[in-house]
């Protein structure tokens, strides 16, 4: 505990302080101020906008309400104080983008790639907003994890499972505790997945398997032919051990799991002693590839390359590209002459405008690759129908690929 953040406040007349924890990297607020059961929802929304957050003496249940109540006014569209002017052919207009020197088709495209870049980046804005917002109601803690509060529930296990064990008190944000209720149920009942037809159990902080797409894309590629006489496997960046599970009961014999995050390889020893797949699999930490070489390499990387905003979203956002690039890099000299590397990636960050088609290829082209096959599907979450998203016209437009990869041999 000595190594995280004090956050201070006066209660009573008197300066007090305690160690600050929030698994998603936000600061100790500097504003701090006591609330209870009084206090209403508009004050304490104002309140949480102006940066003053509210630590919290009252009813547990009562600031649950109050944090729904907040989260209502969190919601609300802003109204538009100006209209957006339409162009000539029906298409919004953005003022504050260069006109582009291109015609046609082209321009059109390169124009709605600009625009879906910037929605992307005013969404990815306000939802952080939202978040330090709504993370300004503030509940105590005890050493042992319980919450001295009327009405708390027990929450020992699901804190213990994301903080480990703690020595002394600490303050934390009933909206991070909610994140933390909500992974110890996913841990507890699990996920089901299709392509093992049992259950996977992801722990906090690692990614969860809930779109079963690209699991079944692993399940049903053709495997190399190589694997008849060399059946072994690398599985990039695990994380539950999902995919590592599928290579497993596919029949590769042997597999090595790599990732570099604590949780995640905690994770992946867990699930697989569950299914009993520990003698086929090994679960190593790595910096993406273990040493030797496999005639089947797999990576599911982040989809999209964005900078992430905090440690939990290291699974969805790629910065840079960095494993996507590293693992392509990488790859031809940890193949098997005749191996194949699957990389597993949805086109979301092209109709984003993060990364084009054109980009990918030619990475695949400079890391001495060649694509053999790519198969594709389309996603099937909720977010594809949900026309209020700010992104759905990209999530719309999403396809989940398997693109099949292996090394040039000289002279192509």
């Amino acid at each position: 505990m000595n190594d995280f953040p004090v956050i201070h406040w006066s209660e009573a007349g008197i300066d007090k302080s305690a160690r600050w924890r929030s698994e998603s990297g936000t600061p100790a607020p500097r504003k701090v101020i006591i609330a209870d059961d009084r206090i209403t929802a508009d004050a304490a929304y104002r309140l949480a906008c102006e940066g003053t957050a509210l630590l919290w003496r009252g009813d547990f249940q009562n600031a649950r309400q109050l944090l729904q109540a907040m989260t209502r006014r969190a919601n609300q569209k802003p109204k538009k104080n100006k209209k957006i002017a339409a162009s000539p052919n029906g298409q919004a207009r953005f003022p504050h983008l260069n006109p582009l020197p291109l015609a046609g088709e082209e321009a059109n495209v390169s124009l709605r790639e600009l625009q879906a870049k910037e929605a992307f980046h005013l969404h990815r804005q306000a939802q952080s907003q939202r978040a330090r917002t709504l993370g300004m109601l503030l509940l105590p803690f005890n050493a042992d994890h319980s919450v001295p509060l009327r009405r708390a529930p027990d929450v020992h296990q699901a804190c213990a499972e994301a903080y480990g064990t703690t020595t002394e008190p600490y303050i934390a944000s009933l909206r991070g505790l909610l994140g933390l209720i909500g992974a110890h149920e996913w841990r507890k009942n699990g996920v089901d997945v299709a392509a093992l037809n049992t259950r996977i159990h992801p722990h906090y902080g690692v990614f969860a398997p809930i779109r079963g797409e690209y699991v079944g894309l692993v399940n049903d590629a053709p495997l190399p032919e190589l694997t008849d006489v060399r059946s072994v496997a690398f599985d990039i960046g695990t994380g539950s051990g999902v995919l590592a599970a599928v290579l497993a009961r596919r029949g590769i014999k042997h597999i090595v799991a790599t990732d570099q995050d604590e949780r995640a390889l905690a994770c992946a020893r867990e699930n697989l002693t569950r299914l009993g797949l520990t003698a086929q699999v090994e679960v190593m930490q790595a910096n993406l590839f273990p040493e030797g070489r496999a005639a089947l390499i797999v990576c599911n990387p982040p989809w999209v390359p964005a900078r992430p905003s905090s440690p939990l979203e290291y699974a969805v956002f790629d910065p840079d590209s960095r494993m996507l690039l590293g693992f392509l890099n990488g790859l031809a000299a940890h193949l098997e002459t005749g191996g194949e590397g699957w990389l597993i990636l949805s086109d979301l960050a092209e109709h984003l405008g993060l990364r084009t088609r054109a980009e990918l290829l030619a990475a695949i082209a400079a890391a001495g690759l060649q694509v053999m096959e790519k198969i594709d599907v389309k996603p099937h979450h909720p977010r594809v129908s949900d026309t209020s998203d700010p992104l759905h016209a990209a999530r719309a437009a999403e396809l989940t690929s398997l693109w099949r990869l292996t090394a040039k041999t000289t002279g192509q």
